[in-house]
Formats: C-alpha cells, sequence, structure tokens
C-alpha cells in the first residue's frame, strides 16, 4: 500500500547535484515510520485463530479488526495529506506514530473484540497519517528524479518489509507469551519510530492552494462506512434485515451526496474530472479490483489456517512471507522492467499469476494441514502483487499531463487502498454465506445424536459454523466439528474463487481496455498531451511507487 498526498513536487535540480541538507536523516526516519504502519496494518493475519479463540468471536467480528484499520485509511488519507501540507510533514508523522502507539495499546489490553476494533481503528488513522506523510516528506528533500527514486524505493522497501516481517514477528512472539505480547512490542517500535522522526526528520510544508474539503471529507467517510458495514454483517445478519439494509441504503446516499458535493468544490478531495480520460478510469477500476483479489487472498489464508484449521502462529506467518516477500525482493527488477516494459503488460501478467494462484488455493483440502500445498499458490500471488503494486500507478500517473500526475497518484493509491478494505469484507460475505448454507445442508444428514444435533444448531445460529469448529472436544455441539470444517473448506474455496474470477476480470480489463489509446491519447480525452499508458513509462520513476 503505497500513498501520495495529491501535491506534484518539483523535479529540482538534476541528478547529481548535492543533497539537500536533511536529506539522510527524513530517509532513515521515513523509512522507520512506514515500516511501523505496516507492521500494524498486517500483524492481525498470523494473529486470527487466537483471537477467535481467546475472545470468543465469530467470522464477521474478525473481519472488523482488518476491516476497521483499512477503512480509516481510506476514509482519511486525502485530508491528512493536506494536513501535512498546511501544518507540517513530520508533524502528521509523529502524530500519526502516537496514534499507533495508542492504538496498540488499545489493543494489547483489549478484554473484548469490539475494544479490539477501537484499537485496530486508531492503528488505520495513525497509519494513514505515516503513509503521506513520510512519503511527501522524502520527496522534499530529493533533488532530481534519479535521487527521488532512489528515495522512495528504499521507501517501498521498507513498506514491504513490514508487511512480509509482520506476521512472523506476531506469530514468534505469540508463541513464547501471548498475542498481547505483539501489540507492546509494536508500541515500542511506534515510539522508537517517534524519536526517530522528531531527532532526525526536517519539516517542510506546501501550504499554497491547499484547503481541506469538510463537506467531501463528511460524506464520502460516513458512506464508505456505512456500505461496508452493510457487507460485513450481511452474511450473518441476514441481507433483508433492517440494520444491514438501512446500512446499503442510506450509505449509498451519502456516496451520491459526495459526488454532487465534489463536482461544485473548489478543492475537491476527490478530482472525479480524472475520469474523462478512460486510460486513467481503466487503471483505477482495475486497482480496486485487482488489490481486492490479492488482499482478499491474504485474509482467506489467514482465515484458514487460523480460526478454520487451528494451526500455530508461526505456521501462519509462513505463507505471508510468500505472499508479501515478492513485493520487497523483485523492487529493483520491477522497477527495470517499468522503464523497460509497458506497464499494462506487467499489470495484465501480474493479475494472470495471482489469478492462477487463487484458482490454486480454491482446490485445497481443509482437512490437510501441510504447508506444502501453499508455496506455489503464495508465490504466485506474491509475485504477481509485486508486479501490479507499482505498474497501476504508472498507468495512471501516464494517462493524465505532468501537473495532474499528483492528484492521479493519490486518486489511484486511495482506490488501491479501498480494494484493500472490499478484499476482507468479500471474502468474509462469501466464505461465510457458502459456508452457512453448506453446514445447514450437511447437518441435516449427519449421524448425530439429538442432543449433539440440537446443540450444533443451535450454536450455528449464534455464531455460525466457525463457532462450532472451535468447540471443545466433548462440549455440547462438538460432534458436529467435521461438518463444520468441510463446511467451511468449501465457503472459503468460494472465496478464492471470486478472488481468482476478480484478478481475471483486472487481466482482461487492462490488456482490452487500453486497445486504441495512442500516444496522445490523454488528450484526446480532455487532459492534454501525456505519455502513453500504453508504453509504461512514468513520467517520474519516483511517482510510480
Amino acid at each position: 500500500m503505497t500513498l501520495n498526498n495529491g501535491t506534484t513536487t518539483s523535479h529540482g535540480p538534476t541528478a547529481g547535484a548535492a543533497r539537500t541538507p536533511g536529506y539522510a536523516g527524513t530517509l532513515a526516519a521515513a523509512c522507520g515510520a512506514v515500516f511501523v504502519a505496516q507492521v500494524a496494518n498486517a500483524l492481525p493475519a498470523s494473529l486470527n485463530g487466537l483471537l477467535q479463540q481467546d475472545l470468543n468471536t465469530h467470522g464477521s467480528q474478525l473481519t472488523w479488526i482488518t476491516a476497521a484499520f483499512m477503512i480509516a485509511v481510506v476514509c482519511f488519507e486525502f485530508t491528512f495529506g493536506v494536513l501535512g501540507d498546511l501544518f507540517g510533514r513530520r508533524r502528521l508523522v509523529v502524530a500519526g506514530t502516537a496514534l499507533v502507539a495508542a492504538g496498540s495499546a488499545v489493543a494489547a489490553v483489549a478484554p473484548s473484540v469490539q475494544v479490539l476494533w477501537i484499537g485496530a481503528a486508531l492503528n488505520g488513522l495513525g497509519a494513514g497519517a505515516m503513509f503521506p506523510g513520510s512519503l511527501t516528506a522524502i520527496s522534499a528533500v530529493t533533488r532530481g528524479m534519479r535521487e527521488r527514486a532512489h528515495a522512495v524505493a528504499v521507501w517501498s522497501g521498507f513498506l514491504s518489509a513490514g508487511a512480509a516481517v509482520s506476521p512472523l514477528l506476531g506469530g514468534m512472539f505469540a508463541k513464547v507469551g501471548s498475542w498481547r505480547g505483539s501489540f507492546w512490542v509494536l508500541v515500542g517500535l511506534a515510539l522508537a519510530s517517534m524519536v526517530l522522526t522528531l531527532v532526525l526528520a526536517t519539516e517542510s510544508k506546501a501550504p499554497e492552494g491547499r484547503r481541506l474539503d469538510v463537506p467531501g471529507q463528511i460524506t464520502f467517510a460516513i458512506g464508505l462506512i456505512l456500505v461496508l458495514y452493510g457487507a460485513v454483517e450481511g452474511p450473518e445478519s441476514g441481507w433483508t434485515t433492517l440494520p444491514v439494509m438501512l446500512a446499503f441504503g442510506v450509505g449509498a446516499c451519502f456516496l451520491a451526496a459526495f459526488v454532487l458535493v465534489e463536482l461544485g468544490a473548489e478543492s475537491p478531495i476527490f478530482d472525479l474530472r480524472l475520469f474523462r480520460n478512460r486510460a486513467f478510469t481503466v487503471s483505477s477500476v482495475v486497482a480496486v479490483i485487482g488489490m481486492l483479489a490479492f488482499l482478499g487472498a491474504c485474509f482467506a489464508t489467514s482465515m484458514w489456517l487460523g480460526p478454520v484449521q487451528h494451526q500455530d502462529p508461526i505456521r501462519v506467518a509462513v505463507p505471508f512471507l510468500l505472499l508479501q516477500g515478492p513485493a520487497f525482493l523483485l523492487i529493483p527488477v520491477v522497477s527495470r522492467l517499468l522503464h523497460r516494459v509497458a506497464a499494462t503488460w506487467l499489470l495484465t501478467s501480474g493479475f494472470v499469476l495471482m489469478a492462477i494462484g487463487c484458482l490454486l488455493f480454491a482446490g485445497m483440502d481443509v482437512t490437510d494441514t501441510g504447508l506444502g500445498g501453499f508455496v506455489a499458490p503464495s508465490l504466485l500471488i506474491g509475485v504477481g502483487f509485486a508486479l501490479t503494486v507499482s505498474s497501476v500507478t504508472a498507468v495512471a500517473l501516464n494517462s493524465v499531463p505532468r501537473h495532474l500526475a499528483g492528484m492521479a497518484s493519490a486518486t489511484t493509491n486511495m482506490l488501491r487502498d479501498l480494494g484493500f478494505a472490499l478484499g476482507p469484507v468479500v471474502v468474509t460475505a462469501v466464505a461465510l454465506s457458502g459456508a452457512g448454507s453448506a453446514f445447514t445442508a450437511k447437518l441435516a444428514g449427519a449421524d448425530l445424536t439429538a442432543g449433539q444435533l440440537a446443540a450444533a444448531r443451535e450454536i450455528a445460529s449464534a455464531g455460525g459454523p466457525i463457532a462450532v469448529n472451535s468447540l471443545p472436544p466433548g462440549a455440547p455441539g462438538s460432534a458436529a466439528h467435521g461438518v463444520a470444517l468441510e463446511a467451511l473448506g468449501s465457503g472459503f474455496g468460494t472465496a478464492y474463487l471470486v478472488c481468482a474470477v476478480a484478478a481475471v476480470a483486472a487481466a482482461a480489463l487492462t490488456a482490452f481496455g487500453m486497445i486504441g489509446l495512442g500516444r496522445s491519447h490523454a488528450g484526446d480525452e480532455g487532459f492534454g498531451a501525456a505519455p502513453s499508458a500504453a508504453d509504461g513509462r512514468a513520467p517520474d520513476p519516483a511517482a510510480a511507487r
């Protein structure tokens, strides 16, 4: 996940000029901040099984831990970017790091899953400030495209490293103590990052022409939260229940109001005019669908290994090294490819690899607890993500003129993060709905005593088959464990298929949606000449991240 605050930056002197004072310190502080933010993002992935056992959660409650973080990022990242420009990027990063420290402390002492949601939301708010603040702080102290590209590549490497290492750190500390200790470690990392930023980073601002879009921020945040609430709660509460229907209806009204507000805003939080350009529109839709497929597959894997199979947290972390690691290890390769291969082809190839990996996941046997079957699909998805995460921004940037590159990058990154937020929500909706239906159908034909059958039905009606699957041996309803496990395997297998379909759709849209767009397509569609999205070469290599 990479963010931009929506402002353009000067290319500065040519490469080779003396570095700006504070460059090394600001880069070190920014890398530390983004590493901490990504650890906070990915930490719960290896802990879902333990959280389900210790806090007695059901499926949608686990989803809200991840969703609360991502919704906070998506809803407020534009506004945080503006605040950084107005009041200072170093101040923004320090404030965000303090929020992560506070949120992690709340999570560490959480007596219930509801309190854990609050901690996750605070972490998301903090990360939502740290991502754009750290990235624009780097841009302010770099000179020339080459130096900026190097700095942002290092920043991106620490971002990817945080995502890859976080589940392993969480699993290690959970194994030697408690999952709560993992969050205390995160508190310590956040405090260390805060000190590093205060001591080393250089302050920078860019207040000219920047102002808050309060009506846009309010309508967007309320609308998105309500729609996602309906999507998360629908599978368990019922799609036709009044709270779910009201959430969808009122949320849609707020999102419609957001569009109207943005069309008339002097300084819109989301410039809808960008969508007059077909290449930008295609890349934006692909960002949402493709990242939904990626994080959906990641979340399904964490649920499959954790609450479904109840595997050790260390074993849960292993596939995530393969899912997230390639994005870090292949940074030099992808950076070179972006200058030699059309970004649209990199996107298409990456999404195809992700689709194949998701299809392999969908064919796994839920009763097989070995990790060998995770290697190939995890690597395919991880390499596919490495090819797409930078390329989608490059395509968006190449479809607009230079003076709109900052807004284009910010918009694309927000939509990509929206895909990240939707992934766990869609996976949960599909998997738990399918598992619930399969469990009900198979339970009727199961050879169980009347008492076990009645208990299993009662527990499933309250917490779904995932609750039955977690019953200790000998407990009322535990005899239906096998039925619940099989139903969950079927449900999450279907969820993997949905992720595969999303990746195929993203690949097809990328390959065919750009047909007929030549070098001057941006001007033809209302923006003025720009480099071709088809040739995939970014106007600024740094902006491609």
